[in-house]
């Protein structure tokens, strides 16, 4: 049964490499333009950033942090929503550009993040970022990548039966897995809000009293 499962799942990524491949680059170049509008920010726009992110980390030192349940919950939320927007935009078939526009967002936002932070504190953001961003990506960025590319897959599939002249099966099953998929994708979210949590919160408020 799992090794049926296994070469499904195999067969699949094989037959829709080209739309992985795109996802992937796409979220890619949000990271390097990312990268990149920190490098073309002048002093006193980096200088008024630093200045919130420095009240942020005394914030996170001090004894008024959050609570790990607020914080749970709000990461939780945070990545089902953006989850559930994907899937819903794939849905929608003229909501594809909107797809790739929150994936290219999101890496924006993480090279934008690890950018500013190596940036402005060299080694020790470089050690902030591993701890802060980089443990709970390794599960929520594949996600995200995941169901942009399953939105992507259904939009054409939907595309597809709406101009095909020939008879087409139903929508139903192929409908079903997506919801299947989006649902499990869902409970990947809940692991990656566990560690953003209680890995790199944790984390992120050591190195902060530590070196910072």
């Amino acid at each position: 049964m799992i090794s049926n499962k296994a070469a499904q799942v195999k067969e699949h990524i094989i037959n829709h490499m080209t739309i992985y491949l795109f996802m992937t680059i796409l979220f890619l170049t949000g990271v390097i333009f990312g990268a990149i509008v920190v490098n073309s920010m002048s002093f006193v726009q980096k200088q008024d950033l630093v200045f919130y992110v420095e009240r942020f980390f005394g914030y996170v030192s001090s004894e008024e942090s959050v609570r790990h349940s607020t914080m749970l919950t709000s990461s939780f939320m945070f990545h089902v929503k953006y989850v559930l927007s994907i899937g819903a935009l794939g849905l929608s078939v003229i909501g594809l550009p909107v797809v790739w526009v929150l994936l290219f967002l999101k890496g924006l936002v993480v090279g934008f993040s690890v950018g500013f932070i190596v940036n402005q504190l060299g080694l020790k953001g470089f050690f902030l970022a591993s701890a802060a961003i980089a443990p709970q990506n390794i599960l929520i960025i594949p996600t995200y990548i995941i169901a942009g590319t399953l939105a992507m897959i259904f939009s054409l599939t939907m595309l597809r039966k709406l101009f095909s002249r020939t008879v087409s099966s139903p929508i139903i099953h192929p409908l079903g897995k997506y919801v299947t998929i989006i649902s499990l994708l869902i409970v990947v979210c809940l692991g990656a809000a566990f560690i953003e949590t209680f890995i790199s919160g944790e984390a992120m408020q050591s190195i902060i009293t530590s070196f910072l």
